[in-house]
Order: C-alpha cells, then structure tokens, then sequence
C-alpha cells in the first residue's frame, strides 16, 4: 500500500532551498584548524564540490556527502531527487562514484511505507549511477530529511576544479533553472502541472551524461550549481581562478513558466541569502529585469554542471552536450578579472 503522506508538509524549506547561505557557511568555518597532507589534492578551503586524496600516481579518492528535506511529496521521487544531488558532487569534479551511505532524518509522522519508499528511490538512483549503497545512519527528526555520503575514483591529473576557471573559457549550463521558485508556487498550489512535472524530471536526472561527455574535452573548471543558485557558484568559480565571470542571461535556459511566478514574488528564502552573498559582487551590465536576476539567484535542487571549457573546444562540447541534453546552453565566459566585481551579468 502506497504512502499518502505530504513529505513537503514535514518541512520547513525545500531541497537545496534548506542551504545555509554561503557567506555564513564561511564565517562558520573561520578560524578551524587545518591539517596539510600532500596526498589531499582538494580539501574544503576552496568551496570546491567535493575532497580529493590520492591513493596512487593514477588513483585519487573523491568524496562528499550531501542531504536535505523533501522537495516533493511523493517518498519513492524525493529519495530519487536527494540520491541524484548528492552524486552530482563527485560528477562535478570528473569522478566516477562508485560507493555511497545512506544519511536519513525519520520525522514520527513517516508511515513505514514512506521510508521505505524514500530508501528504494535513493537505492535505484544509485544503481543506475553505478554506485552501491552499502550501508548508512539514521535517525530520528521532526522534519525528514535524506541524501547519500558518496565515494568515488578521478585520476589525480584528470581533476576538475571549482576554481580553475582561465580568462577566454566559454560557459556552459547544463540544466535549466527555475527549480527553487517552482517549489515555491507548489507549496502555495500555484504551480503549473506541466512545469512540476518537468522540474521534478529534471531534478531525478543524473548528472552523468554531462560528465561523461565533458571529460574528453579541455574543460578547465567545473562545478554543479545547487543551493548557492547559478549567480553563487559563478562566485566561487570566479573568486577560485581570479577572474570574472559574464553571465549572458539571455542565453540561460530557464524552466517554462518560471518567470511569471518570479514576477509573482514567489521567492524562496534562500534566493534572497543567494543575493546577500553574491550581489554586492556582482554588476548587472544593460537591461536585465528583476525577475530574471532574482532566477539568477534561485536556489537549485539537483541542478546542473556549470562547465568552463577552452573556447576552441566550446562549440564541439556544446554539440556533444546538445545531442543527450536538448536543453544545454552557453550562458557565458570567462575573463581576466575587472577590479570592481567578479560577476557581470548582461542581457
């Protein structure tokens, strides 16, 4: 017998939208002490997606872990949506996952059906990402919440970075955005069947075709775009390679709707902490309407590689991406960094 519980009702915030702000995150981490090790090829003093340690001149150990409340109501798709999320970190850096523990938060309202329901969804995500969940943890909370701690393999030279972006890198978007808001509207019933479904579609959709294809091509920085919304992780990237990042808004893809839902005022929270860490870096260039900034900053849930390739590879990756993912576009570049922002955002 199938669950009727409304998991989205158990929690206070949605997915990725449930973040704590980036430049909070960054005060919380100040001043913890730091162990070096020549093998840890990527620690967390750079925001990076995930850590890496080299285990041999052609082996290196990726990991991550990554868990939030429901962003729907249905167990089995929640599972399947926070199992997608979380591997997308390693895919974020190159890797392969290939491990992977259950982290789970049962609220006392979940029926047995539910929580089965939410470790299937999680258990068939990663299967068909090539992973094996082997075990976990699991505890009581009056909110549910779930996500995988994820282990992976990336050959330490094949590495990619969040903070390795080059002047003269085109920018390449792999999902549309949109996520964070239309969680929003389903929360208050004013979302759009067609746009739920495809949003929600989207967020179960592994990462790995993108990565898959991008490795075989001069890729010199990547990272997935989550909670801090596109506008964040473009920050990170550009603060990472001292640089500045355009952002082409015309060309980002968005979910359909999304925008008359913005103008709504149908926000979620953590856009407006994604604006507080990112806006006082960043320059709107021309005319870009106030909706669409505030897209800029929407949280996502399960979200999109954000790839910073070579230009001369740009079009051919672009065409690859395009085939397996209609809806992958350039939304930018990358250039020497300007002294008053690190983000330009253009019509």
């Amino acid at each position: 017998m199938a669950s009727d519980i409304q998991l989205t009702k158990l929690a206070e915030c949605a997915g990725c939208g449930a973040k704590v702000g980036a430049g909070v995150l960054a005060q919380l981490l100040e001043g913890l002490p730091t162990r070096t090790d020549p093998k840890l090829l990527v620690g967390y003093d750079t925001s990076d997606d995930a850590s890496v340690y080299q285990l041999s001149d052609d082996l290196a150990l990726v990991q991550t872990v990554d868990f939030f409340p429901p962003i729907v109501d249905d167990p089995y798709l929640f599972g399947q949506i926070a199992a997608a999320n979380a591997i997308s970190d390693v895919y974020a850096m190159g890797g392969e996952p290939k491990l992977a523990l259950n982290v789970m938060c049962v609220s006392p309202q979940m029926d047995r059906e539910a929580v089965h329901g939410v470790l299937r969804g999680g258990y068939e995500k990663a299967y068909e990402a090539g992973t094996i969940i082997t075990g976990g943890h699991t505890i009581q909370d009056k909110e549910p919440k779930y996500g995988l701690a994820v282990s992976g393999f990336v050959h330490p030279g094949r590495i990619l970075r969040n903070d390795r972006a080059r002047p003269g890198d085109v920018l390449l978007l792999t999902k549309a955005l949109g996520i964070g808001v239309t969680a929003t509207a389903a929360k208050a019933g004013l979302a759009d069947p067609d746009l739920y479904r495809q949003a929600v579609e989207q967020m179960r959709t592994l990462n790995k075709t993108a990565r898959d294809i991008m490795v075989n091509f001069d890729v010199g920085s990547c990272t997935d775009v989550t909670g801090f919304g596109l506008l964040g992780h473009s920050l990170e990237m550009a603060r990472g390679g001292g640089a500045t990042v355009v952002i082409e808004s015309g060309h980002i893809p968005f979910l359909p709707g999304v925008r008359s839902l913005a103008e709504m005022g149908l926000l979620p929270e953590g856009m407006y902490r994604n604006r507080h860490f990112a806006e006082s870096s960043t320059k709107v260039e021309g005319e870009v309407p106030l909706a669409i900034q505030d897209l800029l900053y929407d949280p996502q849930t399960s979200g999109g590689l954000l790839i910073a390739v070579a230009e001369k590879d740009a079009q051919e990756l672009l065409t690859a991406l395009r085939d397996r993912i209609p809806c992958a576009a350039q939304v930018g570049y990358v250039e020497a960094k300007r002294a008053d922002c690190s983000i330009v955002v253009k019509p």
